[in-house]
């Protein structure tokens, strides 16, 4: 089965509802799992629950099928992300536009050419989408 990993801010800012609403579209269109997936941050000491994640996006988006809702913990949330996607071996990744851009920076001082699409699918096999401001 097709997996897809949506990364998200706690509580739900409207980019991540765009982001939750795209990630939706592609798991519909390909019959596939979702996971949404959220970081905290051991420096922020503001933990959240999987059940108050849940919580979170069901409000905003009704009861949904087929999703599964991990939180992490890390320092970095774009090195945090990439484990999950690694660890869930996901088909695609929906992501924001602003977290491309911390992805990049990231990835820009691993190597030389800091696009995140070529990065993730030569080191993960998954497709990334990006949702726009």
């Amino acid at each position: 089965m097709t997996r897809v990993v949506v990364p998200v801010r706690y509580p739900l800012s409207n980019r991540s509802k765009r982001t939750v609403e795209r990630a939706l579209e592609v798991a519909d269109e390909d019959d596939a799992a979702l996971t949404v997936l959220h970081v905290n941050l051991y420096q922020n000491g503001h933990p959240i629950t999987r059940a108050e994640l849940k919580r979170e996006v069901e409000g905003a988006f009704g009861r949904l099928r087929r999703v599964r809702y991990v939180v992490r913990s890390g320092f970095l949330v774009e090195e945090t992300i990439l484990d999950e996607i690694a660890a869930e071996d996901a088909d695609v990744v929906v992501i924001g536009h602003r977290q491309a851009s911390r992805w990049k920076r990231l990835i820009g001082r691993l190597t030389r050419d800091p696009d995140i699409e070529t990065f993730l699918k030569t080191r993960l096999e998954c497709t990334v989408i990006t949702v726009g401001g």
